[in-house]
C-alpha cells in the first residue's frame, strides 16, 4: 500500500440539502499520492456506498481525473459521488463548468450557487443505452428479490440499461411492492456479479414526470443506495428508449425516502441525444450522523 501523504477526506451528502438525508460519498481532493490498494482502505474505512478520489488535478482549466471506489472494490462511475465532489470544489474554487474524466469518459458538469447557500451540481451522462432483460435475468433476479412477475408494472418492461455502469431497471406495479423490498443479500450479489451491473434501479411511477426508486447494493458491499445518480442517467435513457419520457423530457425521481434517507434526483433526457443530465445539490457532513445510509452488508 502506497500512502505518501495523509489526505484529507472530506464528507458529503448528495441530493439533498440535509446532511441527515441524501447518500453520502467521501471525497477525496488529493489522491495523487495514493495507489490503489490506499483508495480501497480508505473507501472501506469510510464506509459509504462509494469514496471518490482526485488523483490529478488541473485548476486553471477546471479539468480533474477522479476514480470511485466501494468499500469492496473500484466502480467504473458513481453519479452521488460525482455529484459531491462537483460541489466540494465548487465551494473552494467557485461555480461555474467542470470536466471530469472518469474511468467511463469524459463528464461534463455545471455547478451553480443556490438562494439555500448549498451548491448543485448538474452532470452530463456518457451516451446512454438500454436493451430488454433476457429470460434468465429477469427470473434469476425476481428470484433473489422474492418478487413475483405480478409485482411488474406491464406498462414499463425489464431493461438492463446503462448510463456508465449497467443497471437492472425493474418497474413495481405499486408502491406498498416497492417498499416492500427484503432481498436475498447474497443471491442478488452473485446474479449481478454474473451480469456485471452496478445496482438494480427499481422503480414505481406515480406520474409521467415523479418516479421512486431504490437501489439494492450488494456488490459494493451495501444494501442498498439512497440516491443513484449513474442509476438515474441509465433510467433517462430507458425511457428515452421505450418512447415514454414526459414532453418536457425532464422528470424527478424521488429515492431513498424507504430508508429514512430522502433524496431528489431531477432528470432530463431527449430523444435527440443520448446523453443524460442529472442534477442536484450536497451538503457537507459535519457529524458522524449517516443514519442508514449506504447500510453495509
Amino acid at each position: 500500500m502506497n500512502l505518501t501523504t495523509d489526505p484529507e477526506i472530506l464528507r458529503y451528502s448528495a441530493f439533498t440539502t440535509d446532511p441527515a438525508a441524501g447518500n453520502p460519498a467521501g471525497v477525496v481532493l488529493d489522491a495523487s499520492g495514493l495507489d490503489d490498494a490506499a483508495m480501497l482502505a480508505i473507501a472501506a474505512e469510510v464506509g459509504y456506498s462509494e469514496t471518490a478520489f482526485v488523483t490529478a488535478a488541473d485548476h486553471p482549466a477546471r479539468r480533474f481525473r477522479l476514480r470511485y471506489f466501494s468499500p469492496l472494490a473500484e466502480v467504473a462511475f458513481c453519479g452521488h459521488a460525482t455529484v459531491a465532489t462537483a460541489v466540494a470544489l465548487a465551494e473552494r474554487i467557485g461555480s461555474g463548468p467542470l470536466v471530469f474524466d472518469t474511468p467511463v469518459g469524459e463528464i461534463a458538469l455545471d455547478t451553480s450557487a443556490r438562494l439555500s447557500a448549498s451548491v448543485a451540481a448538474t452532470l452530463t451522462s456518457v451516451p446512454t443505452r438500454s436493451r430488454p432483460a433476457s429470460d434468465e435475468e429477469l427470473h434469476s433476479s425476481l428470484a433473489a428479490l422474492r418478487w413475483s412477475p405480478d409485482d411488474l408494472d406491464p406498462a414499463l418492461p425489464p431493461h438492463v440499461s446503462f448510463g456508465g455502469n449497467e443497471h437492472l431497471v425493474l418497474a413495481a406495479a405499486t408502491r406498498e411492492r416497492l417498499a416492500a423490498l427484503d432481498y436475498d443479500f447474497d443471491a442478488l450479489a452473485e446474479v449481478m456479479h454474473r451480469h456485471g451491473w452496478t445496482t438494480l434501479q427499481l422503480v414505481w411511477r406515480e406520474s409521467g414526470e415523479l418516479f421512486h426508486a431504490r437501489d439494492p447494493f450488494p456488490v459494493g458491499g451495501v444494501v442498498e443506495d439512497p440516491a443513484t445518480g449513474a442509476a438515474a442517467a441509465a433510467f433517462g435513457g430507458y425511457l428515452r428508449t421505450l418512447d415514454a419520457l414526459p414532453p418536457s423530457g425532464a422528470f424527478t425521481i424521488r429515492q431513498g425516502e424507504d430508508l429514512g434517507r430522502p433524496s431528489l434526483l431531477r432528470v432530463e433526457a431527449s430523444t435527440a441525444d443520448p446523453r443524460v443530465r442529472v442534477t442536484g445539490q450536497a451538503v457537507a457532513i459535519t457529524t458522524a450522523d449517516t443514519r442508514t445510509a449506504g447500510t453495509p452488508a
